[in-house]
């Protein structure tokens, strides 16, 4: 089956090719080929005859007065009036400045900085009669050019291919980037299966050592109570195991054991959470948890390299996909960290990364940007605010700490900030993050956007570190 993208391509004339060379999204008119037909309306309309017939290309041509714009004819609408009765002994010894107050029908004009996708639409949006008239287009105060109709429109379905291709590869990229990290769930949620077995083996025997070397103790004290003189061979074989010693070593080796064995087990739980496939629904979900639970996973990479230092505040649990949220916390962290490592060498102070959390109102435009608001709700909401303003009222739209529960325009915070490279301005829109890594920024927008109604604000300057603000309302719709 033909699929969109070819079937627009089967459709649009063969001159697409040339005229979308130099094409891309942004555009504008002033990138298209551009008729230069100007005539001073003082000149007979046979000069014009003239000046169609020597240019078979010229769609029309632009009359000036003064070097004035006085208006525009057109080459079908200049054929349509001689064709009539009388029209050549009418009009042909006449002045352009007459024929133009017959001929001129719907003239539509634009600056060269106008986009091609809004100017096409404005032509599609013309009378049936007047759809296929040339566009004068204003490069300057004094400056005019031409347009075909036919080859804007062609331009459009050029750009519109164009952005249905890169649609097509930005989906394409992601459904990849999706399998493999399903994939990669599915290898992670093995691992940690595999772990846990002799975990749990290491877990339960050493608390069978621990029963066994109290019980060994026991016998070992009763012993020396009916035998307080031990004969040459048992002191010389506790000295060369050096008893005493390991009497006061093993309850520390057993407090080791116990220790490490609940680290694997949090470390088990961390990898079981950021590979959870069952995503279908939202669960309830401790922001804090998750991440901690990523903490625990990249301590080993952390470790004697970065510092961080967690300011978590009170938060409410939501309902959210925790792995899908891992899977952001994952990525930012690991972007903030591969940058600290770029710097190696030239650092003169320690990298830092700080994990915050707390509860905050939305501002009107970040409540519009995760549909908290409509537009019109957001309009009346900054008049409403700018009266307030103008009459001294002590009222604004930030809301206090106690009453944030009790607002459905509440937001969780969590921002993740290191003393980093920075981010460059021209980068910051890209989706690779700091070294290209991880999930990409583009990904985490877009669990943050489309699966939580969230957004994420991105402050960077180069030098000096990077910040991400993720906000997630606490009353979220289901998708």
């Amino acid at each position: 089956m033909l699929d969109l993208v070819s079937l627009l391509e089967s459709v649009v004339p063969s001159c697409c090719p040339n005229t979308s060379q130099n094409l891309h999204l942004e555009s504008t008119l002033e990138d298209l080929p551009l008729h230069d037909y100007q005539m001073d309306a003082a000149q007979p309309a046979a000069d014009l005859a003239k000046l169609f017939e020597l240019n078979p290309a010229a769609p029309g041509a632009i009359l000036l007065e003064g070097g004035q714009l006085l208006g525009m004819i057109s080459r079908h609408r200049f054929l349509e009036l001689l064709s009539r009765p009388h029209g050549r002994r009418m009009f042909l010894k006449r002045s352009l400045y007459i024929l133009c107050q017959f001929a001129q029908k719907d003239l539509l004009m634009f600056p060269g900085t106008i986009l091609v996708i809004d100017a096409a639409l404005a032509v599609m949006r013309r009378s049936t009669s007047g759809i296929s008239a040339p566009i004068v287009v204003q490069l300057s105060e004094r400056n005019y050019r031409l347009i075909d109709a036919q080859k804007l429109l062609i331009a459009h379905s050029c750009i519109h291919i164009l952005a249905m291709k890169l649609l097509q590869q930005k989906t394409r990229t992601q459904l990849i980037q999706t399998e493999k990290l399903a994939t990669l769930g599915q290898m992670i949620a093995g691992v940690a299966h595999d772990i846990q077995n002799p975990a749990t083996c290491i877990a339960s025997n050493a608390e069978s050592l621990k029963n066994s070397h109290r019980d060994l103790n026991k016998l070992i004290q009763v012993y020396e109570a009916e035998y307080p003189e031990a004969n040459k061979q048992v002191q010389a074989c506790k000295s060369e195991i050096e008893f005493e010693r390991l009497q006061e070593d093993l309850p520390e080796i057993f407090t080791w054991v116990d220790t490490s064995v609940s680290r694997l087990n949090h470390l088990v739980e961390s990898l079981r959470v950021f590979s959870w496939q069952n995503n279908l629904q939202r669960q309830e979900t401790d922001i804090h948890d998750c991440l901690d639970n990523i903490l625990m996973t990249l301590k080993d990479r952390l470790e004697g390299k970065v510092n961080v230092i967690k300011n978590y505040g009170k938060l409410p649990k939501i309902y959210a996909y925790p792995n899908q949220l891992s899977q952001v916390f994952m990525n930012l962290i690991m972007n903030a960290v591969d940058g600290l490592e770029s710097q190696n060498g030239t650092r003169k102070q320690p990298g830092k990364i700080w994990i915050e959390t707390n509860l905050r109102g939305c501002t009107p435009q970040e409540r519009l940007g995760m549909k908290m608001l409509s537009p019109e709700q957001l309009e009346s909401l900054l008049e409403a605010q700018s009266s307030e303003q103008l009459e001294g009222g002590v009222k604004s739209l930030n809301w206090l700490e106690t009453e944030l529960l009790k607002d459905p325009s509440c937001c969780v915070v969590i921002r993740i900030r290191d003393n980093g490279p920075g981010i460059l301005s021209e980068k910051q829109n890209q989706p690779s993050g700091h070294q290209g890594k991880g999930l990409g920024l583009g990904i985490s927008r877009q669990i943050i956007t489309d699966k939580h109604q969230g957004h994420i604000n991105l402050k960077s300057k180069v030098g000096k570190g990077t910040e991400f603000e993720i906000l997630l309302p606490l009353a979220q719709s289901e998708s």
